[in-house]
């Protein structure tokens, strides 16, 4: 391309929640097509607002021919069919549990519920100062099951906090359904639980199961965990250990006080064993 001769490009943009999808056309352009491929580009998405994303796929417009000219739309033909989402995004709440660190507060968890969901995030909202692109887990209160979640959208509240847009890193269809992906058996089973206080000092207790899974399990009278996403080990004698991550604390006052949710860390490497149709019992066992 020769120096200071400007060309044309349409660009397919996605934005980052998954509600808008189009392209745009850029006019009087310096830059190759390479160029503008390889930097964040700005748009705006009907449900979002103004987004910085990189730009899906691009080409060059070709120069028209001479004679009258008219105006380019600032979106393409496209832009009048019906934004393409992932799946249709559905007015439902969802007890949540959002944890991770916010440059603003730290190490946070918040008990919140979606506003809308669909398989690639949902949107909730918050008390606390999260910023565009963090890294979060979002737990379902429903199945107990989490996942790692972008922010991609936020702006105030009317009343207070923020409403954010949480996004999986690739669709969960399953996700949000109502009950657990793996069978859960209730158990009480004696274990030793190693880890870190608030302060960092290291711990160990012992602890009984209440209910067991094959990705997890929910722990009675843990009390030196106080954040989730804090690492453990759990041990059972004879029977080998593994490593957890705290999913869920239960709040004090409630019917989950001194409980904690975990999830595997070591996937086919657990301390008990899940028969399908084992019966619940009610002794405690070592």
């Amino acid at each position: 391309m020769v120096s200071g001769t400007s060309k044309s490009f349409s660009l397919h943009v996605r934005c980052p929640y998954g509600d808008h999808d189009d392209w745009i056309i850029l006019g009087g352009r310096l830059e190759t097509l390479e160029q503008l491929l390889a930097a964040p580009c700005a748009f705006e998405c009907p449900t979002h607002g103004v987004q910085m994303e990189y730009p899906l796929e691009g080409v060059e417009k070709q120069p028209s021919s001479p004679g009258p000219q008219k105006r380019s739309p600032l979106f393409s033909p496209g832009a009048s069919k019906k934004p393409r989402r992932s799946s249709d995004r559905k007015a439902f709440y969802v007890p949540v549990v959002v944890y991770g660190w916010s440059k603003a507060l730290g190490s946070f968890h918040e008990d919140t519920t979606t506003i809308l969901f669909n398989a690639s995030g949902a949107l909730v909202r918050l008390a606390t100062p999260v910023d565009l692109g963090e890294s979060l887990f979002l737990v379902s209160k429903l199945t107990r099951e989490e996942q790692e979640v972008r922010v991609v959208f936020k702006e105030p509240h009317l009343r207070s906090g923020y409403e954010v847009g949480l996004a999986f890193s690739k669709p969960v269809p399953n996700f949000w359904r109502k009950t657990r992906r793996s069978q859960r058996a209730r158990e009480a089973l004696r274990v030793f639980v190693r880890g870190k206080d608030r302060s960092g000092n290291p711990f160990s207790q012992s602890s009984y199961t209440l209910d067991i899974s094959e990705d997890g399990a929910r722990l009675d009278g843990v009390a030196y965990l106080t954040t989730p996403g804090e690492v453990i080990e759990v041990k059972r004698r004879w029977h080998g250990k593994a490593r957890f991550r705290v999913a869920w604390i239960g709040q004090i006052g409630t019917s989950e006080s001194n409980q904690v949710g975990i999830c595997t860390m070591d996937s086919g490497k657990l301390p008990w064993r899940i028969k399908a149709s084992e019966p619940s019992k009610s002794g405690k066992r070592s």
